[in-house]
This record gives structure tokens, C-alpha cells and sequence, in this order.
């Protein structure tokens, strides 16, 4: 088969589980395929713009399997790539990233960093953050030791999120379409939200971009939260009602927010958020590097091996 790679991610190919008559070539995914690999049967796709995407789905008529290395096939999935073709994402190849990052981000603000850093440019020793302190006082987060962390969107990327917030002792509880306990975690139910809001300290989004996620945490919800709570957003910017997250953190009726996406990307430099109190943005930057893709790769392509041989008439089903 003809495989096409993008030469956006570097891919040790010794690991894909290649086979004599497998063709690899790479492509440029910024720009349009050429019409010699039009015959291509899988398409592997990474940083490609929607552009080029939407060209790949019109003229290969015979890809069979469209590999994205993105969290979600969304992009994929809207470049109109023909009926017969299985689409599929990098589940769990930026769990430990992301997860890393929302982690980061929350401890940028539990251990004051934003204002450390605001009295290094003075030049001044903020004794007042140093010394004794106490562990648990009223209305702040200054640890993460019995945090209570509600994570909500309790896929691949929030259990391993989950399990770094408890490895520094956070009490942690998933949010997802249905109830449960997932991987050693208590897990709510979307519509039951509301009830455990006031009680979080640190919420953590990690929602996927779909009409019914947008603007989910809004006035409404973001109201429910206690004044000491932190925002950390390393899912999607449409999940969150900007110009409300902006409200509140101006308001102060919440204590800060961490945001690695916007509704709009890059953030336009006049933006409101820019100049919100209390607000770290960064530049979607939480995943971007995929960890161990090949894995993943090789085991797709080793499924569209198995139908092509009629082993495996459920091979659509079977795909990560």
C-alpha cells in the first residue's frame, strides 16, 4: 500500500510494521498533494492546514484510511474525504503532554508565580509569601494537597491528567456524559455539574469542540464556583464563554484562569483577554508534540491489512 507522511512529525519507520509491497512517501501538508500519489491508500496527516486537507479529500479516491495524529478527527472528518474511508485520531497520543500542561499551569497559580515573577521585575523579596504560612487558609488555594481538582471531559487525556493531580494529593472527580467510576476515579454526569461546582477548587476543561460543549462553562457556571477556584483550559477555546471568563476574572469572583486555547486562534492582540486580571495565556501549546505515534500507526495499518485479507470484517469498529 502507499503510504503518505507528513514531514511535520518524524516517524521512526522501522516501527510501523511495513511490509514488502508498502510504499512510503512524504508530503508537505501545507501544500497540495501532488497527482503522481493520487492513488495513495492511507494519509497520515499532521499540521496540515484545512486547505490542504480539503485538496487530499477531493483527489485521493482510493485512501482507505486517514490517520490524523490530532486528539480529535474534527479536522479530518470536515475535509469531506470519500464515504468509504476510516477516519482516525491520536487518541492518547498527547495525554501525558496536555496533562503535563494543565498541570503546570495550576501550579503557576497555587504557588504564586504570577506575582513572584511581577516582584522580581521590582527587584523586591516578597518576604510576605515566604516564612510561615498556613497550609490551608480561608478562601485560597496555596497547595494541591487536598485540593478538590473536578476535571471535566474524562477521556484518555483527563485520567492521565487525573492521576498526576492526585500523585501531588488532590482529591480528583471526573465529569462526563455518563456516571461512574473510571480508572479509580469518582465520574459525574454532565447534566449533575452544577451540584459539585461550589465545591471545586481547581476546574480543569478538558472538552472536545461540538455544538453541544460550547460556551458550557459560562455566567452561569462560572457564578456556581467559589472566589478562591481556578480555570484551567487545555480543551477547546469554544467550550468556554470568553467575554464571561473575562467578567469574572475582572469581578474577582474567581481566583485566576489558565487557557492554552481561545475561540479564536492565534488571540488577536486586542483581544479582552489579553488584559483580563489574573489570566495566563498560552499559545495552544499544551500538546503539539505526539508521543510514540508509530505504535498507533502500525496497529491501524495492520487492521486495513486484516480486512483487505478478509480476516477482519469489523475493522471500522476496531479502529483507534
Amino acid at each position: 500500500m502507499k503510504i503518505l507522511v507528513p514531514t511535520s512529525v518524524t516517524l521512526d519507520e522501522s516501527r510501523l510494521g511495513l511490509e514488502g509491497e508498502d510504499t512510503v512517501v512524504s508530503y508537505d501538508p501545507t501544500v497540495n498533494i501532488d497527482a503522481e500519489h493520487y492513488d495513495a491508500d492511507v494519509l497520515i496527516s499532521w499540521a496540515n492546514t484545512n486547505e490542504q486537507l480539503k485538496d487530499a479529500a477531493a483527489y485521493l479516491e482510493q485512501v482507505e484510511l486517514v490517520q490524523s495524529l490530532l486528539a480529535g478527527p474534527d479536522q479530518a472528518r470536515a475535509a469531506g474525504f470519500r464515504q468509504e474511508a476510516v477516519i482516525t485520531s491520536g487518541i492518547g497520543l498527547h495525554s501525558k503532554t496536555v496533562a503535563e500542561h494543565a498541570l503546570a499551569l495550576t501550579l503557576n497559580f497555587v504557588r504564586f508565580l504570577p506575582t513572584l515573577a511581577e516582584h522580581q521585575d521590582r527587584s523586591n523579596w516578597a518576604g510576605e509569601l515566604g516564612g510561615a504560612q498556613e497550609l490551608h487558609p480561608a478562601d485560597q488555594v496555596t497547595t494541591l494537597l487536598d485540593a478538590k481538582v473536578t476535571i471535566w471531559g474524562f477521556g484518555s487525556i483527563g485520567t492521565t491528567t487525573a492521576r498526576l493531580f492526585q500523585a501531588f494529593g488532590a482529591q480528583v472527580t471526573g465529569v462526563a456524559t455518563t456516571a461512574g467510576e473510571r480508572e479509580g476515579f469518582p465520574v459525574i454526569a454532565t447534566e449533575n455539574i452544577d451540584s459539585i461546582l461550589p465545591e471545586t477548587d481547581i476546574l480543569v476543561m478538558i472538552l472536545p469542540n461540538s455544538e453541544a460543549t460550547q460556551n458550557a462553562l459560562d455566567a452561569a457556571r462560572l457564578a456556581k464556583l467559589p472566589t478562591r477556584a481556578y480555570i484551567i483550559n487545555v480543551g477547546r477555546g469554544p467550550t468556554v464563554n470568553e467575554a464571561d471568563l473575562v467578567a469574572a476574572l475582572n469581578e474577582g469572583s474567581i481566583a485566576g484562569a489558565g487557557i492554552d486555547v481561545a475561540v479564536t486562534e492565534p488571540l488577536p492582540a486586542d483581544d479582552p483577554l489579553w488584559a483580563a486580571k489574573n489570566i495566563v495565556i498560552t499559545p495552544h501549546s499544551a500538546g503539539g508534540r505526539p508521543v510514540d505515534p508509530e505504535s498507533l500507526i502500525a496497529q491501524n495499518l495492520q487492521a486495513l491489512r486484516d480486512t483487505r485479507a478478509g480476516k477482519d470484517a469489523d475493522w471500522r469498529n476496531k479502529m483507534n
